[in-house]
């Protein structure tokens, strides 16, 4: 008899319910097809991509969406756009602020340029208005968000200087503006009332999820447990070599038991090529290759891990960006992260989100 593999010893069939949200981020995919980008299916067809992703068992599509960015790439025209071509095609549709014109993320935070020169009760006041206003654009475009992040990767905080939680007063402003922004969309005419999340990076970090919630929650901001639905983390393997699997069980574990919430791995990607990667990838992902078959591994392991959160807390997972040929790197020291190749055709591991 023949003994088994490596990776069949080390990471063991899937044994989990599926994950309500099975999901990918396409919001690069218009400026992708104005540069001309078409996509195929594995057979080589050419289809819209939102049909390849349907097929392959994708249920919900992930859109950021900036305030004024310079170009109008990702503003709200184009999340209207775009959204529209989600629903037609039968994916649920999950809206990401990032309450800025450009990227908001760990090292940019920045105020959109029109509210930069708000006192703090202004710009409370114009992030409740301004989260309305998207949600009532999307209810009377027929569109029903399922989801929506009040702030991406707000771990150091949002709208810098005001909100960023190193500054005096941070941690309190902070939590005013995140419950601006989540009573901008329960006052929204969008029913039923998309579920609210709070997106972290480190996602495998226990200690630095806990100190955030621990923080903000009890700033005095009146920020609280109410005000949110969903716990939801970037998790990345190519940037620390502690961002082990067991370390992401661990983080989601202890985060949803403590606040009792849904919990999410809303960003995560495989390299498909990574000839010189950065940093050492964690010791628990180091038999997993880089390729198509490895990009089915990684997701596979990363959703047991989601699926195992006790009492059924561990609910969705996103893949970013598997089509965003262009930026084939994903932000990464990896050549390619994407789950299409350099034409557009998809590869064989997009079709993991019929398994997961």
């Amino acid at each position: 008899m023949r003994l088994p593999s490596l990776l069949a010893l080390l990471f063991v069939g899937p044994s989990y319910a599926a994950l309500a949200y099975k999901g990918v981020d396409w919001s690069s995919l218009l400026v992708e097809e104005k540069a001309g980008r078409t996509y195929k299916n594995t057979a080589g067809q050419t289809q819209p991509l939102e049909t390849i992703l349907k097929a392959s068992g994708v249920n919900t599509v992930r859109q950021r969406i900036w305030v004024n960015p310079s170009n109008g790439d990702y503003n709200l025209d184009y999340n209207l756009k775009l959204a529209k071509r989600a629903k037609a095609a039968g994916l649920k549709i999950y809206l990401d602020f990032h309450y800025s014109d450009t990227w908001a993320d760990p090292a940019h935070q920045g105020k959109p340029s029109a509210w930069s020169g708000l006192s703090t009760d202004a710009l409370v006041t114009q992030v409740w208005k301004y989260t309305n206003d998207v949600l009532n654009s999307f209810a009377s475009a027929g569109i029903t968000l399922s989801l929506v992040s009040i702030g991406n990767e707000i771990t150091p905080g949002l709208l810098f200087p005001t909100g960023q939680i190193s500054s005096t007063n941070g941690p309190k402003n902070a939590a005013r503006l995140l419950k601006a922004a989540s009573n901008g969309v329960k006052e929204s005419s969008m029913s039923p009332t998309p579920k609210i999340m709070i997106h972290l990076d480190n996602g495998w970090n226990k200690d630095t999820q806990t100190w955030w919630y621990d923080t903000v929650l009890n700033s005095g901001g009146g920020f609280w447990t109410t005000d949110f639905d969903v716990m939801g983390v970037s998790y990345y393997p190519f940037y620390n070599p502690s961002a082990t699997l067991s370390s992401l069980s661990a983080s989601l574990n202890a985060i949803a038991s403590k606040w009792s919430k849904e919990v999410m791995v809303v960003e995560t990607d495989w390299p498909t090529s990574c000839p010189q990667p950065a940093y050492a990838f964690p010791s628990d992902a180091k038999a997993i290759p880089f390729s198509a078959a490895g990009q089915m591994t990684w997701m596979k392991e990363v959703a047991k891990r989601v699926a195992a959160v006790p009492g059924g807390k561990g609910t969705g997972l996103f893949y970013w960006e598997p089509a965003w040929v262009g930026n084939a790197g994903l932000g990464s020291s990896c050549a390619s992260n994407t789950m299409v190749d350099g034409s557009g055709k998809a590869l064989s591991s997009l079709a993991v989100f019929g398994q997961i």
